[in-house]
Parts: structure tokens; sequence; C-alpha cells
């Protein structure tokens, strides 16, 4: 008996379409590796009816008021409330993550932050009005910049799918945003829900491969070109996007060192860094990936985190105890394994190393020692359930090995010493220092990265004020 496969859709204008030209992509579960649906392969066409879309719905959805589009947020975040098992269920098919952790770690935050940036449509700041040269007044007014392509990536797709838009609906911006090849069902069904919420026009999904992507950037209609992916992607995005002058949001890659000095409480410390590296599979850009252990608690750090990776369970969406589920897609299994697979001779296994059975994309919880501060593992982004242990002597070469990476967006230290965290988080070159814990998020906070994890902010009015531009007024008093 063979299944039904789903037909996912472009949203355009307030309704569903196919591409133009009739082409799609397999989507695949990664929990089985079975195809499930199908999306559209979408070209410039329908890239081009989405910004006709998107510019024709602007001028009415800007002049709407900071209340109105307050009070359409918090519609969306009702509905998304409303229709939670519907979303949970299409991310898990995305994704193949565990329904329970999927339940109470993704759907309560995206919640929240629709609802906060709700609140942050009606709470623009700005410089008093006032006479900086006689007889004339000056006022600055903060305007959406207008239409935004936003291109969202695969590993949190609907959260980061809600960091995209609604900032930029709050802000009274129009969107086309474009989920990854690899996880569109939960998007498509966001544009279901939203659509009966917003005008049409002032949300719109595309579904389609790079190509796509990079066809909304270069298209002439976007004021803004907003992407969370990989450096190369993001490079990629800027250049395109200088050509005609495009503001650009890039959130890209990480390698967040974890800085854990002698006086940490190691059984605790253990336990969150498992976790906040292995979480999602470590497909996350801030995961706990890189530990930078001192040399005299070493050895025990590494026995403790071995032991608590062997205890960590992946495995099917609705298996029990489980962490994370599988790798995403079959080329980052091949990425994860090949990192594994060409470690220098000095590196050691601690913990896994190896793909879980046959069907999916799984790979066991990995812990890695014994590394050099050169070797690619510790330089390049795994994206996976692998955590590096390396081993430093003091505070400086802490600092020298946590900045010695080419990406800046998230980092840690463990301390009991409150002068030297103080001093750490001053040094670490990250947009993100937590101290004595690793990857806690609120909608208040600013997220975002410097060097090649690219510019711009999310979440917090630093990410409301990225979709807005400034004008100045000056009038006469005379």
């Amino acid at each position: 008996m063979t299944t039904e496969l789903r037909r996912l859709r472009n949203y355009i204008n307030g309704e569903f379409r196919d591409a133009a030209d009739g082409r799609t992509i397999d989507v695949v579960n990664p929990a089985n590796g079975e195809v499930y649906a199908t999306s559209p392969l979408s070209g410039p066409a329908d890239v081009d009816a989405a910004m006709e879309a998107a510019a024709a719905a602007f001028p009415a959805w800007r002049d709407s008021t900071p209340a109105e589009r307050q009070k359409v947020l918090l519609k969306i975040a009702d509905a998304f409330e409303e229709r939670a098992e519907d979303l949970i269920a299409a991310e898990v098919q995305n994704t193949g993550k565990p329904v329970a952790l999927t339940a109470s770690e993704e759907i309560p935050p995206m919640v929240d932050q629709i609802r906060f940036f709700a609140g942050a449509a009606r709470m623009l700041e700005g410089r008093s009005a006032g006479e900086y040269m006689e007889g004339l007044t000056s006022i600055v007014r903060r305007e959406p910049v207008g239409v935004c392509a936003q291109v969202a990536p695969w590993n949190y797709p609907m959260m980061m799918a809600v960091w995209k838009f609604a900032p930029a609906l709050a802000a009274g911006n129009t969107v086309v945003l474009k989920p990854s090849d690899t996880t569109p069902a939960s998007t498509v069904l966001m544009a279901e829900i939203i659509g009966q919420i917003v005008p049409k026009g002032v949300f719109n999904v595309v579904c389609g491969d790079r190509e796509t992507g990079k066809a909304m950037v270069e298209h002439p209609t976007p004021a803004m070109a907003s992407i969370t992916g990989s450096v190369r992607a993001g490079m990629q995005v800027a250049e395109s996007a200088a050509k005609d002058v495009k503001r650009v949001h890039l959130e890209l890659g990480g390698k967040a060192p974890v800085v854990v000095f002698e006086d940490t409480d190691i059984d605790k410390a253990v336990e969150d860094i498992s976790v906040a590296g292995f979480f999602n599979a470590g497909q996350d850009c801030t995961a706990a990936t890189r530990v930078l252990v001192h040399e005299s608690i070493h050895d025990e750090f590494v026995a403790a985190l071995a032991k608590a990776a062997s205890e960590t369970k992946t495995g099917q969406p609705d298996d029990e105890d489980v962490l994370f589920g599988p790798l995403n897609n079959a080329n980052q299994l091949k990425q994860v394994t090949g990192f594994i697979d060409r470690l220098p001779a000095h590196a050691k296994v601690q913990a896994g190393g190896h793909r879980v059975g046959d069907k999916g994309y799984f790979y066991a919880p990995t812990v890695v020692s014994g590394l050099k501060q050169d070797d690619e593992i510790v330089q390049n982004e795994v994206f996976g359930p692998v955590i590096t242990v390396q081993s430093f002597t003091d505070e400086a070469q802490a600092l020298e090995y946590a900045n010695g990476v080419e990406y800046a967006l998230a980092s840690s230290v463990w301390t009991k010493d409150h002068a030297r965290a103080m001093r750490m988080s001053k040094a670490l070159d990250f947009g993100c220092v937590w101290i004595n814990t690793h990857i806690p998020l609120v909608a208040e906070m600013p997220h975002g990265g410097f060097k090649k994890s690219g510019y711009g902010k999310d979440l917090s009015g630093y990410g409301f004020e990225d979709y807005t531009r400034i004008k100045h007024v000056m009038t006469s008093l005379g």
C-alpha cells in the first residue's frame, strides 16, 4: 500500500499556490529517512508574485497604528497556542525532534516572543523633540523599512520563522519568508494560521532551494534581507544585497566556548553543559560545543562528561527519556561523520563517535578530548551532538583559546569567582556571555554575534529596531 504524499504549497497574496512551473522538491522525515511530502521548488515567477503582493500590501500595513499591529500579533500568538498540537506535529515531521520537548521548549517561547513584539510595536523610543538650532524644531521618526526578504534555517524552523516575521510585522513591514527546503511543513502551516488574521499580502511564504533564496535576495523589491544560516550563505547574501544596497541582517554560525575554571562545581557544570551541547542534536548556533577546562580538573571533567554522554539518549520522536532526535538530513549526517572520521591521531573519542541505527539520521552523543587549537573540529562548526574538550593552564590561555576562532556568537564562563567572571565577560569576544549557565534565551534580551557569526540582533528591542529606519524631520518655527 502506497501512502499518499502531503502536498505543500506556497502562500502568496492570501492564497495557496503551486510553483508557477509546477516543479517540486521531496521532503524527507529525518527520523525514518522517508519522503512524506512534496514542496514547491519556486522560481523567479513565484518570487516576483510574492514580492508584488508584499509591496502592494505595504502602504496600508505601514500606515496601520501600532495598536492595530499589536492586536494582530496577539491574535497570532493566541492562534498558535490553539493550534499547538498541529504545529508540533508538523515540526516533528520536519525535524524528527522529540514530541514532548517540542511542546515544552518551543511552543511557549514562540508564543511569548510574538507577544513581546506585539508590545514592542507600541514602545518605540527615540530622542526627544527639541530646538537644536534657533527657530527650528527637530524630531526623529522611526519607520518600517518596507518589504523584507527572510530566509529561515532547518534547525528550528518554527522558532526562527517567529524571530523573522514577528519583529518585521510589528514594525509595519511586509514579509516574504522562505523556509529551508528540508523543513517547509511547519512554516506552510504558520501561513495558514497567520493568513486568517493579517491582510492579504502582508505575510507570504515561498518554498524552494538555495536558488529561490538567492532570487529573493537579489530581487529589486525588498528593502531588507534577513537570513539565519551558514557563514557561506551569509557571505553570499551580503554580496548579493550590496549590489542594490539592501539592508542585511545575518545570524550565522557559532562555535561557543565553554570556559570551566578549577573552582567550578563539576557535577552541576557537566549536567548543564551536556544538555546545552546535545540538545537538538547539537544543531544550535549557541550549543555548548567547545569546552575549555582548567588543567587541574581536566581528567575528572572529561570522565564525567563522557559518562553523561553515554547516558544521554537519542531516538524516535515518541520515545521516552530522549533528549534529542536525528540530524536534519543526510548531508548533515555526512558532515558530522566526516569530522569524526578525519580526527587527528592525538584526538581521543571518549564517548559516541558513531551513527545510531540504520533508519533515519541519528548520531550518538559524542565527546572528543586531546585536541589542539588549530584542529579542524575545534575551528569549524560541526552542528551535531559533538562536544570537544581542551585543557588550559591559566586565564590568559583560556581567553586565547576561547577567542581564537572565526565565530563570535555565544560563550559561557563557569566559576565561583565573581571578579574573574566579570573579567572574562568583558574580554570574551562574543555577542552573548553566560555565567554558570549556557543557552537560556529570553525575548527581552538581544541575540546576535560578531565576526563571522554575522551582524544584527534577534529578539529584544534591539532586534525590533533593526526592522526600522530613522528619519530626521526639521520644521521652522517662523
